[in-house]
């Protein structure tokens, strides 16, 4: 009797045991194409699906997947994914991310790619952002919306992904063939590990912040996102007020 179980879509396990390599396909393209794409779990599918091309594959995460499929498709569909992005944000500018949270949009992730983006340089900021969760999604549109030209964006895009794409994909090869055990009390903490480690530069700047609030001052970041967020404030309330001229000026006419 074959036991169906659950799809999760946060579950690197259950997304490449479901879908396999077009399951890891999509996901990546989803993560850099589209801003709501920002909390799957690309890193931590990247190295499962290394884990899932070895030759414990079928005993750790019950799916075996080409692992020459993996290294060619997966990073051309990132370049491809961050290509897209950065239309978008030069297409819709600042209004993409003028919009309240949501469970799918935080503007905090928006507003620290902005910063780094400004503080770093446009590429550098687009390399080092494929290995920090969260920001590599907002990087690739706010690129486009600072204006960034599309064959520099494209190329350091394109840099970036290849190295992010193929050190988890190798990094989860390698260690599958060397670890025994089962996916949940081996490969996972692992996965979570690497997941923790794209966390590093946000655990800095936090660490940055606490010690600044100790001293009574404010980080960088912290000066940028309180300027950002009056600056979002101001062209919502401005927003508002040319809707409710809008509608009052309907009315008159209207009434007429």
């Amino acid at each position: 009797m074959t036991t169906i179980h659950a799809l999760n879509i946060l579950s690197p396990a259950s997304l490449i045991s479901t879908f396999g390599v077009a399951g890891v396909l999509v996901i990546i393209f989803v993560e850099l194409a589209v801003i709501v794409g920002f909390f799957l779990p690309g890193d931590s599918l990247l190295f499962v699906a290394g884990i899932a091309s070895s030759s414990a594959a079928d005993k750790l995460v019950g799916a075996h997947m080409n692992f020459a499929a993996l290294l060619i498709a997966t990073p051309i569909v990132a370049i491809i994914g961050s290509q897209i992005g950065h239309y978008v944000g030069a297409r819709f500018g600042r209004r993409l991310f003028d919009r309240p949270d949501t469970r799918f949009f935080k503007r905090k992730y928006a507003v620290r790619a902005e910063f780094y983006f400004n503080k770093y340089g446009g590429a550098k900021a687009v390399l080092v952002s494929r290995f920090i969760v969260g920001v590599r999604t907002f990087v690739n549109p706010l690129a486009g919306m600072l204006d960034m030209p599309a064959r520099t964006f494209f190329l350091w895009s394109a840099i970036g992904n290849v190295v992010w794409v193929e050190l988890m994909l190798v990094l989860g090869y390698e260690l599958g063939d060397k670890i025994k055990g089962s996916i949940d009390s081996t490969i996972l903490p692992i996965a979570l590990v690497v997941a923790v480690i794209t966390l590093i530069p946000l655990a800095l700047e936090m660490n940055k912040e606490r010690k600044a609030a100790r001293r009574g001052e404010q980080t960088e970041l912290q000066v940028f996102e309180r300027e950002h967020e009056r600056a979002y404030l101001e062209r919502v309330g401005q927003q508002s007020d040319d809707i409710q001229d809008a509608v009052s000026t309907a009315g008159a006419r209207h009434r007429k």
